[in-house]
């Protein structure tokens, strides 16, 4: 297989078919409901809170709220008393199951569970679908992260109704260097690798660093994309606020970190200032139009569209030399 990442691949234009990029039409059907954009902020604490989420449901996109330091049931009903979707994040330890107890038994259940680890193509993951799709039988449940075909197979075979893609590819993660494992440095070269295998959804999660990665992950076999950094740094957005030589900044840190864990134990993050971007409403807006412009390029009216471009790989002693279909 070609190894390829983000920065290397540009995708080749057809022709236009549309008198004006506003007629694209950048929603995804994902599960049973359909939302404006193919992208999900990530689930940390630093990108989302409470009040975010609440305004992405209210405003047709899609959401994970974070697991961390959260009563998810109190969560979930405050969701449903505003007639929300209800979107949650899930471990696999024994607290993990008690919650998934406890949105059955008062009946406030869930729309959406993603089961959210650094390694999920493992036994517990297994044993976490059986007990959503037995407790919930109504959700759609993700299950994560993986990074092979293998993976995807496995978690599709166990139950999950989408699957997440991406072993520390993201600004904030340091798996590779601190275990020797990962997709970072080839993340959308995997996310092909394990698209060509998938049944159900696919969630590229990390390596995300500018607007155009949303329709090259569409591009390669993505539903939904999961971006970090680019919507970490906003004004709304959780965490610290920092002045560093009379400029703003907010922190942003990866879940496996130690500032997320409260201890230097296992950790396979790191923490960052992003520079404080102005509204998240307009970074979704921008996002909207850029897309937009991408299947315009793909000379297409949907985000379908985009999967039958070909592209080319950059770089390398054979730099424009590799054209592939």
């Amino acid at each position: 297989m070609e190894i390829f990442d983000y920065d290397n691949i540009l995708l080749l234009p057809r022709k236009c078919r549309v008198e004006s990029r506003a007629e694209c039409d950048t929603s995804v059907q994902f599960g049973a409901h359909r939302f404006k954009l193919p992208v999900v902020p990530a689930n940390m604490k630093t990108v989302v809170d409470e009040r975010i989420t609440e305004w992405l449901a209210a405003n047709g996109y899609f959401y994970v709220m974070h697991r961390f330091d959260l009563d998810n049931v109190a969560y979930a009903r405050s969701m449903r008393d505003k007639g929300l979707i209800v979107s949650l994040s899930s471990g696999v330890k024994e607290a993990d199951y008690a919650v998934i107890d406890r949105l059955a038994a008062d009946g406030v259940g869930a729309d959406y569970i993603t089961i959210d680890i650094a390694h999920g193509h493992a036994d517990s993951v297994q044993r976490m679908i059986a007990h959503i799709k037995h407790k919930l039988p109504e959700a759609f449940v993700i299950a994560g992260n993986v990074g092979t075909p293998e993976g995807v197979i496995d978690l599709e075979n166990w139950g999950a109704d989408a699957t997440k893609v991406g072993i520390g590819p993201g600004k904030v993660c340091i798996t590779r260097l601190k275990t020797g494992f990962g997709t970072g440095g080839w993340q959308l070269s995997a996310l092909k690798w394990c698209a060509r295998v998938a049944t159900k959804p696919i969630i590229a999660d990390g390596g995300i660093r500018h607007h155009g990665d949303i329709a090259k992950s569409v591009r390669f076999g993505a539903s939904m994309v999961m971006v970090g950094s680019l919507f970490a740094g906003h004004e709304e957005s959780p965490g610290s606020t920092v002045e560093v030589d009379g400029k703003l900044y907010k922190e942003y840190y990866g879940s496996a970190s130690d500032f997320n864990k409260g201890e230097y134990k296992h950790v396979e993050g790191k923490r960052i200032l992003e520079p404080v971007k102005g509204k998240f409403a307009d970074t979704l807006r921008e996002m909207r139009e850029d897309l937009q412009s991408s299947i315009s390029y793909a000379g297409g009216r949907s985000l379908a569209d985009l999967k039958k471009v070909n592209y080319v790989i950059l770089g390398g002693e054979n730099a424009g030399e590799h054209l592939f279909m």
